[in-house]
């Protein structure tokens, strides 16, 4: 059994189902928060699976991840659960060092004495798979190489800054205490079941319910994006075959400008759900002011993973935009429970 933190948020939710779609699978203790990104709607395709427990809970909650730990006895830990949005980190960071920074380091703490006292076999086999980002490295020019493992960190957000602290307190278990660790920072992700704050489900959204697409700046924000089934394969050969101690990049050599994914968006709905008045939905496109510190390019090489591990991502950006965008299409009531919720109370404030 593998327990799994913020496994109702947006990666954390599609690393779950993908794990237990193999009928031969251990058993997920799949603890979450349930913040507004958290959703288990998600995940109803498990409701009837004995493999799944799902527990409403906190990551800072000492007394809750010991007993869990105690309780189940699981051989791993994959850590999802964060705070994630740029755009609200700015404007309440203390969410963010409060989920990032302290709850990663309680359970680190929870972990590593549920780990001393395990047997021997048992302890040896134990990992504990801390998920990041890409945004901790912070910004790269036009001509800069790709961010590799090695580069030096330089978060330029509360949101990157409070990863890069809970990076910082798991390779320093691991250094001091040979807690057995592994890391991933991960680029931009897309797919089923995202939260529409970020840009690929905004987009897909406002564009089907009529509303603006909002582009920061100039839309020349270059990103490397990333399938999240592709991030949740390259996950499981980490946590299978990952170096204690090591951190891998994981990238889908897919880098795209911010305006280039929108546009790119619009023609897959114009193809598939037209407008009603036979117009694009990149009429739609309207530019706003370019938010505080924003990040001109990230793009991750993800060579490493490769060379060690023998991962490399399944889908390019066309096909997993093109899926990503039929997902949306095919699952209204998934949408709409979104929709009807803090997503429109949200979208309300920002774009009225």
């Amino acid at each position: 059994m593998i327990l799994v933190t913020g496994g109702a948020g947006f990666i954390g939710g599609n690393f779950v189902l993908d794990w237990l779609a193999n009928p031969q699978a251990e058993g997920v203790i799949n603890l979450d928060k349930l913040t507004y990104a958290g959703n288990l709607a998600t995940l109803e395709p498990l409701k009837n699976d004995p493999r799944h427990i799902f527990v409403h809970g906190d990551i800072g909650d000492k007394d809750l991840v010991a007993s869990l730990l105690k309780e189940h006895q699981p051989r791993a830990i994959v850590n999802f659960a964060a705070e994630s949005h740029v755009d609200r980190s700015i404007h309440g960071p203390a969410e963010f060092v409060t989920t990032n920074i302290v709850g990663t380091f309680n359970l680190l703490e929870c972990a590593r004495t549920y780990w001393n006292g395990l047997e021997e076999s048992p302890k040896k086999a134990f990992r504990f798979h801390h998920v990041s980002t890409d945004e901790v490295y912070g910004s790269l020019s036009l001509t800069d190489p790709a961010f590799t493992e090695s580069h030096c960190y330089e978060p330029n957000s509360p949101y990157s800054a409070s990863k890069a602290a809970s990076d910082h307190l798991v390779r320093a278990w691991f250094h001091t205490y040979g807690f057995p660790v592994v890391t991933t920072n991960y680029s931009n992700n897309y797919g089923p079941y995202h939260f529409p704050e970020k840009l690929i489900p905004l987009v897909i959204l406002n564009a089907l319910n009529s509303k603006p697409l909002p582009i920061y700046g100039d839309g020349q924000q270059i990103r490397d994006w990333l399938y999240v089934g592709d991030h949740c394969s390259a996950i499981r050969e980490v946590l299978a075959k990952g170096r204690l101690g090591e951190t891998y990049n994981i990238g889908g050599w897919n880098e795209k400008a911010n305006i280039d994914v929108v546009k790119t968006i619009c023609q897959i709905l114009d193809e598939l759900q037209p407008r009603a008045d036979g117009k694009s939905y990149a009429e739609q496109i309207t530019f706003v002011t370019d938010r505080p510190g924003h990040d001109r390019r990230y793009a991750i090489d993800a060579g490493k993973i490769e060379r060690e591990l023998g991962w490399r991502p399944a889908e390019t950006f066309d096909t997993g935009i093109r899926k990503t965008v039929q997902w949306y299409l095919d699952n209204p009531v998934w949408v709409e429970g979104v929709v009807s919720g803090s997503y429109r109370d949200w979208l309300q404030k920002q774009y009225s």
